[in-house]
This record gives C-alpha cells, sequence and structure tokens, in this order.
C-alpha cells in the first residue's frame, strides 16, 4: 500500500462547483490523485491545507532547540509541530504538493511549512567533513509532483522568464530534503489573461497529471 502526503497552499479553494475564482492548482493536484488512486485505490492519503491550518514560523527558541543534542521539556514542545510535519514526509512514499506562483515564488504558508520540515539531525546532516558541501539529505526513495499555476507564462527552464521563476525552482531544489529523488511538475499557465492560451495550458496540465498516474502509479 502507498501513501501519499498531500499538501495544498494556494489561498484560494476548489470544489467540483463551477464557481469563480477557485485555485488551479490545486485542482491540478486532486485531478492527478483522483487518477492515481484509480489504479492505487487502496492508496492512504495524508491531506494538510496550509491555508486552513498553517504551520507556525520558526524564531529563535526553534533554531535553539533544533541546535540542542537533548532538549529539555520546554524545547521538545517547541519542537513538537515539526515533529508531527516530518513524520508524516517520513512515512510517504508520494509527496503531492501544490503551490500558486505568488509574487513569482511560493505562498508563505508554503515556506513556512518548509521552514518546520527542513531540520538539522531530521531531515538533513551536517558534517564538515564534506568539506564546502556539509549538507546531505537524510529521507530518501520518495517522489515528488508539484503542481503549479502562474498568471503569466513562459517561466520553464531555457524559457524567457525562467530566471523570473522562484517557484518550481525552488520547491525542486528542496524536495531533495524531503527524500524525493524523482521529481515531476505540472503548470498552468496564463491565468491572468483568461483566453484560450490559458485554456490549452489547463487542459494540457491536466493531460500531463494525468500520464503522470500512470507512470507513478503502475
Amino acid at each position: 500500500m502507498k501513501t501519499i502526503l498531500h499538501i495544498d497552499s494556494s489561498a484560494r479553494s476548489f470544489t467540483d462547483d463551477k464557481l469563480p475564482h477557485q485555485s488551479i492548482s490545486r485542482q491540478l493536484a486532486k485531478h492527478f490523485i483522483q487518477h492515481y488512486t484509480e489504479l492505487q485505490p487502496n492508496t492512504e492519503i495524508i491531506y494538510r491545507d496550509l491555508a486552513k491550518d498553517p504551520a507556525s514560523f520558526i524564531d529563535q527558541d526553534w533554531i535553539a532547540a533544533c541546535f540542542t543534542d537533548e532538549p529539555n521539556d520546554t524545547q521538545t514542545q517547541t519542537l513538537s509541530e515539526s515533529d508531527t510535519l516530518i513524520s508524516e514526509i517520513e512515512v510517504a512514499d508520494l509527496i503531492v504538493m501544490s503551490a500558486p506562483m505568488y509574487n513569482y515564488g511560493m505562498p508563505a504558508v508554503l515556506k513556512a511549512w518548509f521552514d518546520q520540515v527542513i531540520r538539522v539531525n531530521k531531515t538533513f546532516s551536517f558534517d564538515l567533513a564534506r568539506g564546502d558541501k556539509p549538507l546531505a539529505p537524510i529521507l530518501s526513495g520518495k517522489q515528488m509532483l508539484l503542481c503549479t499555476s502562474c498568471g503569466e507564462s513562459d517561466f520553464g527552464e531555457g524559457q524567457e522568464n525562467a530566471a523570473m521563476n522562484h517557484l518550481g525552482s525552488h520547491i525542486k531544489q528542496l524536495s531533495r530534503y524531503l527524500g524525493a529523488e524523482t521529481f515531476y511538475e505540472v503548470t498552468s499557465e496564463y491565468q491572468e489573461f483568461s483566453d484560450k492560451r490559458h485554456e490549452q495550458s489547463l487542459l494540457a496540465a491536466k493531460h500531463k497529471a494525468q500520464s503522470l498516474a500512470v507512470l507513478m502509479g503502475t
């Protein structure tokens, strides 16, 4: 039996009702999971809606607790949220994350989640014996799918606006510390234009999500 950790981060919701202003990134993630679970009906899903239940911002006490070899009761409590979030990653075989592009980067609630889970001696190790690259991921063997949406276009690798993309490229870089050894991305563009280009991009993204469900679910 496979376990999916499904994380949504858009401030917008998504329902099957055809209401205006719904989240496209959430829609793509849901589309993938529907097709994946048709192939793997016994899949267990752990769900986090960060817009409704955001992770706490880390602070000085949190950082101090992370670097304490034997934390006291107060420090243990400080890290309890982080421990819970990391435990969900540890049991996941597949991480499905949806994130719209906000100001060319990820939503603040998602960045807060990453700050809680990328943690020394839990999801990465730090060893100066490695020289100038002392960090190494601890977790491994997972797959990750990132479902994104953006108002503009051409943010892909090698495209005109690639240098402005601080969403997909950032999350791909961080994904290795979640244990992801394979990373896939599905993107819908042109949302702000609401024209045929957007319709075509969304349709192509749904087709890609469905194809990846077959690839990853068989």
